[in-house]
């Protein structure tokens, strides 16, 4: 189901912004190359023989061989040459960190210092293929197994499509109302324009032999325990449902105190951005992309002055380089070194937030300095991680589903991928090789002993 709309600023939107503004705020930021800007850029590519771009890539897409194909006008090649690794690659190809994976390890980096844009070929071959409509997949014969998947993001989709092409038949149950999961709920609107996460889901449905649930929910409206007995093996997609709390009075009272995951996902949905609640002064709490994004999106719908307080350094926050600087340029103030101490509330409504200074103490660990400052804000949210609702009779470690090297769990006949794991980075990409990999495994189990 989407999410329910939260309560925020009293009045709805702010207001400064024309719906032509916020509409044009909103457009695509890095448009798809043309044909000339595309043969270029490949051009530059040495095609190297053990590229290091390969190696960085985790889904282990063949770069230099998709790229060349670019440079000979085999764009349908390229596109195929890409999905065959990664089934994603259209979204991959816009939100996937390339300036600190492929990118960073190009090796025209070290005579240009600027790499061959990789993220941007991998789009201009993957859309095009999607675009015309062509299926480049075809299934195995039938296995005759049933697979059921649950969660239809990133890891989940990767894993039904991988094992319906391998000719097994597959059952995604998706809590929500849209299958995507992150791709179509959580990424932020100007990255992934003109509907591209549903439509890039349609793509890798159409190989057929996938059935989809919606509004299905793990432990609500269906059991581990009865998917288990029904199908030949699970898979769990989950994802992170929960939201970090701050643990400060007048958190769940006071009116303007959000949850960027949940406002990110109602800004994904919305037919009309500009009826959105935003402040004028909003404050967002939290170093990740989550943060990034919730910041950079109230700015583009009009508040006058966004905020992200850290609690540590720049170099601590799982944000990238790349996209703290985009951040700055797109107007939001960053300060490190600084976590909240208490909410300040009037009327009802969140009216500012005391900050203390951290820094790192004699015995290693981050505490506060004692001095505090005051922001005034009539947003705030928060952005401080998510957290794992699991299924009762799995084994966890620091939170996640603990697997093993073929993404099994504790649990007979079932598997699971994708950030409700530890799977070392909480990347869409990491996600859409987890769900391939554990496909992959799950038809080795079928196949050797029928139910794994």
């Amino acid at each position: 189901m989407a999410p329910a709309p939260q309560d925020g600023v009293v009045g709805g939107s702010a207001g400064h912004l024309s719906r032509a503004e916020i509409e044009d705020n909103f457009a695509d930021i890095k448009p798809m190359l043309d044909k000339k800007r595309a043969i270029v850029d490949s051009a530059r590519c040495f095609f190297c023989h053990d590229a290091p771009c390969v190696e960085a890539c985790p889904t282990d897409i063949d770069i230099p061989n998709f790229i060349r194909m670019i440079s000979t006008g085999n764009v349908k090649g390229a596109a195929e040459k890409i999905l065959a690794e990664n089934i994603f690659g259209g979204m991959c190809a816009r939100v996937c960190p390339t300036e600190i994976l492929c990118e960073r390890s190009c090796v025209r980096n070290t005579s240009e210092d600027r790499p061959v844009d990789i993220g941007a070929l991998q789009r201009y071959a993957v859309d095009q293929l999607i675009d015309a409509g062509h299926q480049p997949f075809t299934r195995a014969e039938s296995s005759g197994k049933r697979v059921a998947v649950v969660g239809g993001g990133p890891a989940g989709l990767s894993c039904a499509h991988r094992l319906a092409v391998l000719g097994h038949h597959v059952t995604v149950y998706e809590a929500r109302t849209h299958l995507g999961g992150l791709n179509e709920y959580g990424i932020a609107a100007y990255k992934t324009v003109d509907d591209f996460a549903q439509r890039e889901v349609q793509f890798i449905l159409s190989v057929g032999g996938i059935d989809v649930k919606t509004g299905r929910r793990l432990g609500k409206d269906l059991q581990l325990a009865d998917l288990a007995r029904d199908y030949d093996a699970v898979f769990l997609g989950i994802g992170l449902g929960g939201v970090n709390a701050l643990d400060l009075a007048g958190e769940g009272e006071l009116k303007g105190v959000l949850d960027a995951v949940g406002y990110i996902a109602e800004l994904r949905q919305a037919k009309d951005k500009a009826a959105l609640p935003v402040g004028r002064k909003v404050v967002v709490i939290g170093g990740g992309n989550t943060a990034i994004d919730i910041a950079i999106q109230t700015k583009k719908l009009g508040a006058e002055d966004v905020t992200i307080a850290y609690r540590r350094g720049a170099e601590n926050m799982s944000a990238t380089d790349h996209e703290q600087a985009f951040a700055q340029v797109s107007g939001v103030k960053i300060k490190h070194w600084v976590r909240p101490v208490a909410l300040i509330g009037k009327n009802g409504a969140i009216a500012g937030i005391e900050l203390e200074y951290t820094r790192i103490g004699l015995d290693g660990k981050l505490e506060g300095t004692g001095e505090t400052f005051t922001l005034e804000c009539d947003q705030l949210f928060k952005a401080i991680g998510q957290t794992l609702t699991a299924p009762q009779g799995l084994n966890l470690a620091k939170g996640k589903i603990v697997v093993d090297g073929d993404f099994k769990t504790s649990l007979a006949k079932v598997w699971a991928g994708g950030d409700c794991i530890a799977s070392g980075t909480d990347l869409t990409v990491q996600s859409v090789q987890d769900g391939k990999l554990a496909a992959h495994a799950i038809d080795r189990a079928l196949r050797r002993n029928g139910h794994g």
